[in-house]
């Protein structure tokens, strides 16, 4: 291979990581939570399952080379997931700030060869515990069904106090009309 061939092979290959790298910014930029992951040894069957785990919920996972992941976050909000990139590294992200930790957590239950090491909610580090930790939270979906119910039922309340005596009246009438 000549010189002139080397150069441009290189020039493609820089090429091509820097379009990895671009891809993984752009993965990771909305996320409002990235759980840092290892996995040793998990097959193709368990790595589907996973898959399709996380892509119920909206959970993205990005497996790459570390390299390539420390200079996505390199400079950004999620710095601090450098510390996890060591071993057989991917990333779950998620916009909604519990789903990839859920998600991560409950297969990391059920598999020992994948486990949960780390993890960024905006500008903070979360070390496994403190991702375990939000994986028992409830979701925002759930959230919000709780608030709702709680608005909703003193109004139901409300109605049902209001509509008792109207009810009583229509019941005394009745009787009356029947005698």
């Amino acid at each position: 291979m000549t010189a002139k061939a080397i150069v441009a092979n290189q020039s493609a290959n820089r090429k091509s990581k820097e379009a990895k790298v671009g891809v993984i910014q752009d993965n990771l930029h909305e996320a409002g939570l990235v759980v840092a992951t290892q996995q040793v040894g998990l097959n193709a069957d368990e790595t589907r399952s996973l898959r399709v785990q996380l892509g119920k919920e909206n959970v993205g996972l990005r497996v790459g080379k570390n390299t390539l992941m420390k200079h996505a976050v390199k400079g950004t909000k999620m710095e601090g997931l450098i510390k996890f990139l060591k071993g057989p590294t991917a990333l779950a992200y998620s916009k909604d700030l519990i789903a990839a930790a859920k998600v991560t957590v409950e297969f990391a239950k059920k598999n020992p060869k994948f486990k949960v090491v780390g993890g960024v909610m905006g500008d903070q580090i979360l070390e496994a515990d403190q991702v375990k930790a939000l994986a028992t939270l409830p979701s925002l979906d759930q959230l919000r069904g709780k608030i709702i119910g709680l608005l909703q039922a003193p109004a139901t309340k409300i109605a049902g106090v209001l509509q008792a005596p109207a009810g009583q009246l229509a019941r005394v009438l009745a009787a009356k009309a029947k005698q």
